[in-house]
């Protein structure tokens, strides 16, 4: 992460035409995601948007192959992401891990499998 002064931004925008670019990208991505956050937050379960969440971590429906080892996130980050509590992460957790659908051991790494879709794909 980086900062950088309003004006020189201003400037690089106006002067960096491949700034601007990859700029107005991250803005449009960000501006996207916000509302899919919202959309996910009015219409879906907490227990979808967990399943959600997670996926996005592990880089599933991104280019490229998924990354299905999460680097250690705290139930306490994920509840604040998905708007529930640690609670009720911890029984979702234990759902998916019981149903085969991520694997954990309370150290470092969460492998998310891909049989995950179901959960958000199911109605």
């Amino acid at each position: 992460m980086m900062r950088l002064e309003k004006s020189r931004v201003i400037r690089l925008l106006h002067e960096e035409p491949a700034f601007s670019e990859l700029f107005v990208a991250h803005l449009l991505s960000r501006s996207i995601r916000v509302e899919e956050d919202l959309v996910d937050q009015l219409f879906n379960s907490s227990e979808k948007r967990l399943a959600r969440v997670l996926l996005l971590l592990a880089h599933f429906g991104k280019e490229g192959q998924p990354e299905p080892v999460i680097a250690k996130i705290s139930q306490e980050t994920l509840a604040e992401m998905i708007g529930t509590t640690r609670s009720r992460v911890s029984f979702f957790m234990n759902k998916f891990r019981r149903l085969g659908f991520v694997d954990y051991d309370h150290k470092d790494t969460l492998e998310v499998h891909s049989s995950l879709l179901n959960v958000v794909l199911h109605d």
